[in-house]
């Protein structure tokens, strides 16, 4: 069983992610994401798509550190993949802001990929849920080039980089938002940087290039 989520009215959580949003959100934007945190609270008691230990700081920890990626994108990538999307942060968030974005929420566990399903329809968001597992092989339905991977909070096999390696195009990266201890980069990979996330000190977002050959 997943915990409830305060159940914030609309006022709220408008005035608390504009608090936290680096960038300038748009009316349609702003109600596609209040769309998706009503399904959230719908949805996280049987489904456990946000932690307990989160649920008060909902709109801070999860849209606001999703939101933080937004000013560092490049304005070449059009195609981002989100792997173990879950209750849709950072994919959703990023399909909801940047609407030119083409994103494919990558999960694996059904009732998880029914939930993003339900928010893609009735928030309207151009990006659509592929539910497979990354692996060596890419899944079938994977866009042949990817601009962008972004994975929150997941710990990505050997086998998923090198299945992601064999589709990022020439200008791709990846953004993994991470704790204290940053994930072990297979050689193929590299850190280029890092961007902080306000209010935490333990928390940031790393990113990543494939190495050039």
């Amino acid at each position: 069983m997943g915990a409830k989520l305060p159940l914030l009215e609309k006022p709220e959580f408008e005035s608390r992610l504009f608090g936290c949003s680096p960038v300038e959100l748009s009316d349609d934007a702003v109600r596609k994401l209040w769309l998706h945190y009503q399904e959230l609270v719908r949805w996280n008691p049987t489904v456990s798509l946000v932690g307990p230990g989160t649920a008060d700081e909902i709109v801070e920890r999860h849209y606001g550190e999703s939101l933080a990626a937004v000013p560092c994108l490049d304005p070449q990538w059009r195609v981002v993949v989100d792997v173990g999307s879950g209750g849709g942060f950072p994919g959703v968030v990023l399909s909801a802001v940047v609407p030119k974005l083409e994103v494919v929420l990558v999960e694996s566990r059904q009732r998880k990929c029914v939930f993003l399903d339900t928010v893609i329809r009735k928030a309207a968001l151009p990006c659509r849920c592929l539910g497979a597992r990354v692996g060596v092989t890419p899944p079938e339905g994977l866009p042949p080039k990817i601009d962008l991977v972004t994975s929150r909070a997941v710990n990505l096999s050997p086998s998923a980089f090198d299945g992601l390696s064999s589709r990022m195009s020439a200008q791709g990266g990846a953004f993994f938002w991470v704790g204290a201890e940053a994930p072990n980069l297979p050689e193929t990979w590299a850190e280029t940087g890092r961007i902080e996330l306000p209010g935490s000190r333990s928390r940031s977002i790393m990113q990543v290039r494939v190495r050039a050959e």
